[in-house]
């Protein structure tokens, strides 16, 4: 892949290096040949490009534009919206810790929280990350509700589209993730990201996001043509060896969670990443596709054996995201504090 232009090689000499990342075309019907670079990518790195996913280009740029009209709204208007206990709405800047060990602040963002949208007197509510989605006056941003509304249905039939080819790739039926108790019923989290300019410094423990790997089962990421993301394709490698992510236009950047890790065993690997700041304004879109609050993640029987026993306890998927929420973000009482 070509190299984008940047002039992040200037202001991070030292990690310059670039990851060639396999690209798995979801419209291709050669089905074994997505199945085999996709293995090959989860085994490699547990990253991959997806294009030909039939979302429209016009109406990425449109979700982009929306996402930026909310971050350019006054501070005071933003923290109106500020995220509830369902994690629904505004992170301010250094709201979210990923990496205590190395960060000396938090992550130097800002988000938006947009999950699956229950009515509060519906009993599916009192499940976390459930419930209504917290929402700007229409007044304030026209038709962003209707856009965000949209765009949370159609990353979600991406994300079921590659969860199918994941299944297959683990030698499971191509609808095992489809069942209601999985991705029937799935919690899934828009968030929207903006990355303020401030230049990160490694050394200094200043982090656009610190290193950490995904929660849940697979990511979807839609970026703009800023470089940020990195990996570190052995987290045990000492010292740990960043390579760049090449934003590509028009592909879902995909990753993926370490409730995957788990389920596989960890012949599929949950990568660590994290994200540099260059000086640049930069947006992302991240979309966390999970299984069920009820979901039971265990060893599937098609990555254990005598000699590869299970690594993990089994544990139900709501539980085990609220735990990883509350280990990573500020606690909300403070916000009254203040």
């Amino acid at each position: 892949m070509e190299k984008p232009s940047s002039n992040t090689d200037e202001a991070f000499p030292a990690f310059s290096n670039f990851s060639n990342l396999n690209c798995i075309d979801i419209s291709s019907p050669d089905i074994q040949k997505s199945v085999s670079l996709l293995k090959q990518a989860c085994l490699d790195s547990g990253f991959f490009y997806v294009v030909n996913h039939g979302i429209s280009q016009e109406f990425m740029d449109e979700v982009f534009a929306q996402s930026k009209r909310f971050f350019d709204l006054p501070m005071s208007e933003k923290m109106k919206l500020l995220r509830n206990e369902k994690h629904r709405g505004y992170t301010p800047v250094l709201d979210e810790l990923l990496d205590p060990d190395t960060q000396v602040n938090g992550d130097y963002k800002e988000g938006y929280y947009l999950g699956v949208e229950v009515p509060e007197d519906d009993p599916e509510a009192q499940k976390p990350f459930y419930g209504p989605n917290v929402w700007p006056f229409a007044d304030l941003i026209p038709g962003w509700r209707q856009t965000m509304e949209k765009y949370h249905q159609e990353a979600m039939e991406v994300g079921k589209a590659v969860a199918r080819i994941i299944a297959l790739a683990l030698d499971l039926d191509g609808d095992f993730f489809d069942k209601k108790e999985m991705l029937g019923q799935p919690i899934a989290t828009l968030r929207l990201l903006h990355y303020e300019g401030r230049v990160s410094d490694p050394v200094k423990g200043i982090y656009g996001a610190g290193a950490h790997s995904d929660f849940g089962l697979i990511t979807l990421l839609a970026t703009d043509d800023v470089l940020g993301l990195q990996i570190c394709q052995d987290k045990d490698a000492n010292p740990q060896i960043w390579e760049y992510v090449a934003p590509l236009k028009g592909a879902f950047i995909v990753n993926l969670g370490d409730m995957l890790e788990r389920w596989s065993n960890c012949i599929f690997r949950s990568t660590l990443h994290r994200v540099l700041g260059n000086g640049q304004e930069r947006y992302s879109i991240a979309y966390f596709l999970d299984p069920s609050h009820e979901c039971l993640v265990e060893c599937l029987p098609s990555c254990k054996s005598e000699k590869n026993p299970p690594k993990f306890p089994p544990v139900k998927s709501g539980a085990y995201l609220s735990q990883r929420f509350k280990d990573t973000h500020t606690d909300l009482r403070s916000y009254q504090k203040h």
